[in-house]
């Protein structure tokens, strides 16, 4: 067994691993490292979420497997939802799949439509799942802009055009992961109608659709698109709406025949999130929305902070719309070292872990992707540990700049 299996070989090293092996490695020496790196929300889940699900387990009835693609119950929460939130109606029964968050229901959805050597057309930088679960999949991808302008539709028309075979899905994510870019109505109306001549499979990303700082920014669905329930799968979740990313819980929902494909593989391989989840899944879709609001004003006020502390501490950028990310040129001069390399520096020598931008494509590699997971106190030390970091000679950094050059 000398040669890597098939699917292993597909997936490029995991460029977050050496930050983390950094992160870790300072923290045993006792460093103290502000960690704006993954998107992993400190908030508690509401109380009200969470005393449903200790109401829940350990009912015997409860501790029994679950269903596949949830529960009745969650299932219409979820209808409910969207009709509340963007006038969609959906049928329960085949309009919506419950999936161990949107990562699971984008690498099954992959596995379900994906033959050897299909070809996807894949936002670049994007979420790596975006990418990587048509990868395990047998597919190929093709890159397209990640910024919902004009020219992005004059690259999906060259893409079609150059690619054999031509591509089966285009995927989207809005606000997207990591750049933080918003799309406009008018976008996904353009899109479906592209979909539309093309024949080809939408699967829209919309995981941050309550992580926003203005109303006139309020992100849209697809689904809202009259036709695009023709075309078109979207996946939500509840990870950041209700800081409940370590419960695994989101929805695929749209197109009937592509959502029974879905559940079909996902039948195989699950039995669906533990039951209680799913019940307190319910309560938080059926519930208060104060709490969503509450976490809104959190991320902003963030948000705000960090940009006016790592403004003045030399590191200007401009202020995100919406999504719990800021998407950061690297500041001069070490744009020069690429992403992963002053990542690297940043934790080493200023106690601040980023995400490197290429470990969302090629395309980020002159950025980080900044996440505003702390509070504004440990935001503002953050800030003060990299304005004492840039203010140093880069020559004073030679044991590691060195390094990225060779590399």
């Amino acid at each position: 067994m000398k040669d890597e299996f098939y699917r292993i070989k597909r997936l490029p090293p995991y460029v977050f691993a050496e930050v983390n092996r950094l992160k870790a490695a300072a923290r045993a020496r006792g460093a103290d490292i502000i960690d704006l790196g993954m998107g992993n929300p400190d908030l508690p889940a509401p109380k009200h979420v969470v005393e449903k699900l200790i109401e829940t387990a350990g009912k015997p009835h409860t501790d029994r497997y679950s269903a596949s693609k949830g529960i009745p119950g969650l299932l219409r929460a979820q209808a409910g939802y969207y009709e509340r939130r963007f006038g969609v109606k959906l049928k329960p029964e085949t309009q919506v799949v419950a999936t161990l968050g949107s990562k699971e229901g984008f690498a099954n959805m992959a596995q379900a439509i994906t033959a050897p050597g299909d070809v996807v057309l894949v936002p670049n930088p994007s979420y790596p799942i975006h990418a990587f679960g048509f990868l395990m999949a047998g597919g190929v991808i093709r890159s397209v802009p990640a910024e919902p302008t004009p020219d992005y539709f004059v690259a999906l028309e060259r893409a079609m055009m150059h690619s054999i075979p031509k591509p089966i899905a285009v995927v989207v994510c809005y606000p997207a992961n990591p750049t933080a870019y918003i799309a406009e109505p008018e976008f996904y109306r353009d899109l479906v109608q592209f979909a539309k001549k093309h024949d080809l499979i939408v699967l829209s990303d919309l995981a941050y659709s309550e992580v926003y700082f203005d109303e006139k920014d309020k992100p849209s669905s697809i689904l809202q698109v009259p036709g695009a329930m023709d075309v078109a799968v979207e996946f939500t979740s509840l990870s950041k709406t209700y800081s409940m990313a370590g419960w695994r819980m989101g929805f695929a929902v749209g197109n009937e025949r592509l959502l029974a494909a879905l559940a079909r593989v996902k039948s195989y391989l699950d039995y669906g999130a533990f039951t209680p989840i799913q019940v307190a899944a319910t309560a938080a879709l059926n519930g208060p929305d104060d709490c969503i609001q509450e976490m809104r004003d959190t991320y902003k006020r963030r948000r705000d902070v960090l940009v006016d502390s790592f403004g003045k501490a030399g590191w200007k950028f401009d202020p995100p719309k919406a999504s719990m990310f800021a998407w950061v040129d690297i500041p001069e001069p070490y744009k020069s070292l690429g992403s992963l390399e002053f990542s690297k520096l940043l934790v080493e020598k200023a106690e601040v872990a980023v995400a490197p931008g290429m470990g969302f494509g090629e395309h980020g590699e002159e950025f980080v992707r900044i996440a505003i997971v702390e509070n504004e106190h440990r935001i503002r030390q953050a800030a003060r540990n990299i304005k004492k970091f840039l203010s140093q000679p880069p020559d004073s950094l030679h044991n590691v700049i060195p390094l990225a050059k060779k590399a």
